[in-house]
């Protein structure tokens, strides 16, 4: 099964919003994303992005497709 969930970090532990559909005593393993960190990373990409995507040379290639 694989499934993901958020969760809330409160006192060392992570709340899930109710109980999963998984025997007792299962091992699971969780993957940590971090919004704020997600956040930064998304802002990041996008300014390098952007860098590439608008640039004056791709005009070229905007005008043959006019055509």
């Amino acid at each position: 099964m694989t499934a993901t969930v958020e969760a809330i970090y409160e006192q060392g532990k992570l709340l899930l919003p109710g109980p999963l559909a998984l025997p007792e005593k299962a091992r699971v393993r969780v993957t940590i994303e971090c919004n704020a960190e997600h956040a930064a990373w998304m802002k990041l990409s996008e300014a390098s992005l952007l860098k590439t995507w608008d640039n004056d040379a791709d005009d070229v290639f905007n005008e043959l497709l006019q055509k």
